[in-house]
């Protein structure tokens, strides 16, 4: 092979061959404004000659990193066990790459997970952030506001004035529960978790306006986590406390699929005794048996809203406040 075919193609070449100046083709390499023949004819170059921009020197001049963290305030175990998370993240990740945008992941579990990732932030290794399960007053939110990051969040946290993606968690509770009672279901108890961030109060909320003057606070179970153990611990707790408990609303389908074990231990059939539903659609729903009726969240077209709105913060140099709301429709299977 000679010098000059081995020799990595440059901008002059993708010029010369073009007909073009050399200003004109990087117009169109950085995503400047050009005539659409121009830009036809600089594309064609490109591939005739086989250039390769190098994007590390681009980043330097514009002092970007091509990477967007994602930020999960979730314990680690739980983090593997919600497939939410997954989808979202998978979401999220599919639309950053269509941009050429690496992700990087960033899971919170502590105090001192929340100093190393407010550490990694103020490094400047990322260009902007998606954050997943932010609670209120959360200590990496007032890392990511300090440094002015492009960030979107997936869900609204009642404290945080940025863009967000989220669903009406309160209406689609108040929908699922209105369902559940149309069953004939006289006494229904909730298994209410995460009401330290937006969805879990926001569910609880749904609830308590689906039952009215019929909502009993002692039919509710409050559990720390969207985790199937503690589902079936706080299934196990409300039949103690209710024993003829005869439906049930829980905030997540782990929750839920974590209620039926607890039902069927206590020799209480689904839906005949107990008619039970969830909220998510995930695929805990269809591990269940029956198959559980649930609450579909679009986990994985949340993440890529998120991805998309952080790519807009960059491209129009703004920070929306906005949010877009997805729609949640009910998914009626059988276990109610």
């Amino acid at each position: 092979m000679s010098a000059s075919a081995r020799r990595r193609s440059t901008v002059h070449d993708v010029a010369r061959v073009a007909g073009v100046s050399r200003g004109t083709v990087s117009r169109v390499i950085n995503g400047g404004y050009v005539s659409d023949s121009a830009r036809t004819a600089i594309e064609d170059a490109i591939r005739e000659v086989g250039y390769v921009p190098n994007t590390a020197a681009q980043n330097l001049v514009r002092q970007r990193t091509q990477a967007i963290a994602f930020i999960v305030h979730e314990p680690h175990a739980l983090f593997l066990e919600d497939p939410n998370i997954g989808a979202i993240m998978l979401g999220t990740n599919e639309t950053l790459s269509e941009a050429d945008y690496q992700m990087v992941c960033l899971v919170v579990d502590s105090v001192r997970d929340t100093e190393r990732v407010a550490r990694y932030l103020n490094g400047g290794f990322v260009d902007g952030a998606v954050i997943v399960s932010a609670r209120a007053q959360d200590p990496i939110t007032k890392a990511v506001m300090r440094l002015d990051l492009p960030v979107t969040y997936v869900g609204h946290p009642p404290d945080v004035d940025a863009a967000w993606v989220g669903v009406d968690n309160r209406g689609a509770a108040q929908a699922v529960t209105s369902r559940l009672l149309a069953t004939g279901r006289t006494r229904v108890g909730m298994i209410a978790a995460a009401l330290d961030r937006d969805s879990g109060t926001d569910r609880l909320a749904g609830f308590t306006d689906a039952l009215g003057d019929d909502f009993d606070p002692d039919l509710v179970e409050e559990v720390p986590l969207y985790s199937y153990a503690d589902g079936a611990a706080a299934m196990t707790r409300l039949l103690e406390r209710a024993p003829d408990i005869d439906g049930v609303f829980a905030a997540s389908d782990a929750v839920a699929a974590g209620a039926m074990w607890a039902l069927r231990e206590a020799g209480r059939r689904v839906p005949d005794d107990v008619g039970v539903v969830g909220f998510d659609n995930s695929s805990w729903a269809t591990r269940t048996t029956p198959l559980l009726s649930t609450v579909d969240q679009p986990a994985e077209g949340l993440g890529a809203a998120a991805a998309a709105s952080v790519l807009a913060q960059l491209r129009d140099d703004q920070r929306p406040r906005e949010g877009i709301m997805l729609p949640t429709p009910v998914v009626w299977r059988d276990s109610a």
